[in-house]
């Protein structure tokens, strides 16, 4: 699982970095003093996730929307929409977030698709720790663990204003404290998995009352399912919920094309060792997800058409683009994969690429925008990746941290360009190795 980055320690070079870790040792010789401060703290921002929780996603929205002047949106042939996606915002989330949500503004999305791994939870995330910081606070990890999910629903859900947010499940979301299993996550997303359109879509399909964090809903032609591997398995109840789900696509004419949402990639992609395939239990259910949605994909109707099947993923901290072109999964290029993309770049540290890949970054952040044409052939929807860059963060966003934190983010929050840069922000947990041995 992905709980912990690479090990090794060495000194830290970047000025800026040291600038941050002083910071933190500085504000130790405090902790005395700020206790009765920091506990009234801890009460007030308690008040305000429970102000944001009860309907938070209509509260929050209410107050990012002011701070978030949309820009004007770029042409569309008629009839087309747009929506946006990416994953992991651990690390630097809060800066990186709210810089895709002004960045993508231009677009008009229709709605923002987070794919999983909001906070890290095994360590605290340098944005909470150095906003703390700037407050003249120390940030312990009993204290972060209570507030990390409010801190991303105040912080990275809030600054999308009304473009409405679609919740996918992360191997973050299911650490202890917060799991092993999803139930907490599930008590505390409530509102995002419970929103009336997917509340609509389980009604309309017959499922029980009770929101899962795999779902989907049907907009605009385009059914879009998000599948929960967040503990690097689909579980049996799952696998028939998506086949009961294609075989309805598959059905409806409505429905012209399918988008699944996940967080690990499927088994056999070009990321293969960080992802479901790197998991003996896990393999085979993600090898029978691959296969039920191929076939759905090669299915011919009458009139000779087929519907196209998109696969996106995170978990991997770089961009991707036909991961599903190995030649395991093209039985060495006889035949055709799945379309699918890794789009973990919204915050977390990056990661190196596993070798070099045609048309993949690493040390970038960014999102996917999609457009879907209602008349393109077999329902084909256009994907590309948008990079933010370090000007383009919100002046409202840089005044909460020291002056070093965003240069930091962009410029050093990278396994790819230091692979052994030791943590700058306390550990809360030990590291896991995952199912290849190593260390994430």
């Amino acid at each position: 699982m992905d709980n912990s980055p690479s090990s090794g320690d060495r000194s830290i070079s970047s000025d800026k970095e040291c600038d941050l870790r002083l910071m933190l040792v500085a504000n130790r010789g405090y902790r005395a003093v700020l206790v009765l401060a920091l506990a009234a703290t801890i009460v007030a921002v308690c008040l305000i996730v429970l102000v944001f929780r009860i309907p938070c996603h209509r509260h929050a929205r209410k107050l990012s929307a002011i701070k978030v002047a949309p820009a004007q949106a770029a042409a569309l042939p008629e009839g087309a929409w747009r929506f946006i996606v990416s994953g992991d915002s651990r690390n630097c989330g809060d800066v990186v977030m709210p810089t895709i949500a002004a960045h993508s503004a231009q677009f008009a999305p229709a709605f923002y698709w987070h794919l999983g791994d909001l906070r890290a939870i095994y360590k605290i995330d340098e944005d909470m720790a150095f906003a703390a910081t700037k407050n003249g606070e120390m940030l312990a990890c009993e204290n972060y663990e209570r507030l990390a999910w409010g801190d991303f629903i105040t912080n990275q859900i809030a600054s999308f204003g009304h473009v409405p947010f679609y919740l996918g499940i992360g191997n973050h979301e299911v650490i202890p404290p917060k799991g092993p299993t999803e139930d907490a996550f599930k008590r505390e997303f409530a509102d995002w998995l419970d929103l009336p359109v997917l509340k609509e879509q389980r009604e309309k399909d017959k499922e029980p009352a009770q929101p899962e964090p795999y779902y989907h809903w049907i907009q605009g032609g385009v059914d879009f399912i998000y599948l929960d591997n967040a503990s690097n398995s689909f579980s049996p109840q799952q696998l028939t919920w998506l086949q009961n789900r294609l075989d309805s696509a598959e059905k409806n004419s409505e429905v012209r094309s399918v988008v699944v949402g996940m967080h690990e990639a499927l088994p056999d992609s070009l990321a293969e060792s960080h992802s479901m395939g790197t998991d003996p239990a896990g393999r085979p259910s993600g090898e029978t997800a691959y296969k039920a949605l191929e076939k759905f994909r090669d299915h011919t109707y009458p009139d000779g058409h087929h519907k196209s099947v998109y696969v996106l993923a995170s978990h991997s901290h770089f961009y991707m683009e036909n991961i599903f072109n190995t030649d395991k999964l093209t039985d060495n290029g006889k035949k055709q994969p799945l379309v699918g993309w890794i789009v973990g770049t919204a915050g977390a540290v990056r990661y190196p690429l596993p070798g070099k890949i045609p048309g993949a970054k690493t040390d970038v952040y960014g999102y996917l925008v999609a457009t879907v044409t209602p008349d393109a052939p077999d329902g084909a929807i256009q994907f590309s990746f948008k990079e933010v860059q370090e000007s383009d963060v919100p002046q409202w966003v840089r005044q909460r941290y020291p002056d070093a934190l965003v240069p930091w983010c962009f410029a050093h929050n990278s396994q790819s360009k230091e692979p052994k840069a030791a943590d700058i922000t306390p550990r809360c947990a030990p590291p896991k190795a995952d199912a290849s041995g190593g260390q994430h």
